[in-house]
């Protein structure tokens, strides 16, 4: 079985220090490597639509006051998808600390499916371990840059960029992280775009999708475009 990963960094990034540190392991987990009494991260999936979708929903109550009802729940419904969930657990550089057989290690680190498996686990057993407080915490700090931000507006950059480039016979833009700073509680990433034959631009941002976001709106506003494909 692979190891675990800088287990303090993970809990520093999750806010966290594990009282039960076999909760953890748990949630971190895959059923190929867990071998009795250990358990892999589904039992702990069991707990993530109730304790994400409770903090989610009260963060976007707050936010929105005067929202009705079907667009609360519409932008609930997108928070709280697996896109979003893997979307935070490559912020938080999740994969390497996934415990595997060696045999699905190789396969099992960049599926996103898996990441938000395992991110839903997480939850789960911040919950079980300290109560709701530090799942809420958590939550907050990773889902605040999407439900603080104007909707739509975050992936829209990236979208207009590809489809530019994609008219032009440009391929598909380059992203890669530059640099990640500051602590593990609040980093900052730096990430360039590189789109063949259009040079690149870089982003900052307190997520590498942010990141990734602000560098291709950089891209395009130097392009000149608004990125209509026209």
């Amino acid at each position: 079985m692979t190891e675990a990963h800088d287990v303090p960094r993970l809990e520093g990034a999750l806010g966290h220090r594990f009282a039960d540190p076999d909760l953890l392991t748990e949630a971190l987990t895959h059923r190929g490597a867990a071998r009795p009494p250990a358990r892999s991260y589904e039992r702990l999936e069991f707990l993530r639509d109730r304790v994400l979708g409770l903090v989610v929903a009260e963060m976007l109550l707050a936010r929105f006051p005067d929202a009705d009802e079907g667009e609360l729940s519409r932008r609930h419904t997108s928070l709280v998808r697996r896109d979003a969930l893997a979307d935070v657990a490559e912020d938080i550089e999740l994969g390497p600390h996934i415990l595997f057989a060696a045999a699905d290690a190789d396969a099992g680190r960049g599926n996103r499916g898996l990441l938000a498996d395992v991110c839903e686990a997480l939850i789960g057993a911040l919950f079980l371990d300290g109560g709701l407080d530090p799942a809420r915490r958590f939550i907050e700090h990773a889902w605040a840059p999407v439900v603080y931000r104007d909707e739509g507006a975050e992936r829209d950059a990236k979208t207009r960029l590809q489809e530019w480039a994609q008219a032009r016979g440009r391929g598909l833009p380059q992203y890669e992280v530059m640099s990640r700073e500051g602590p593990d509680h609040a980093p900052r990433f730096m990430v360039t775009v590189r789109l063949n034959g259009e040079g690149d631009a870089s982003g900052e941002g307190a997520s590498k999708r942010n990141a990734e976001q602000e560098a291709a709106a950089a891209l395009l506003r130097r392009l000149g475009t608004n990125g209509g494909a026209a």
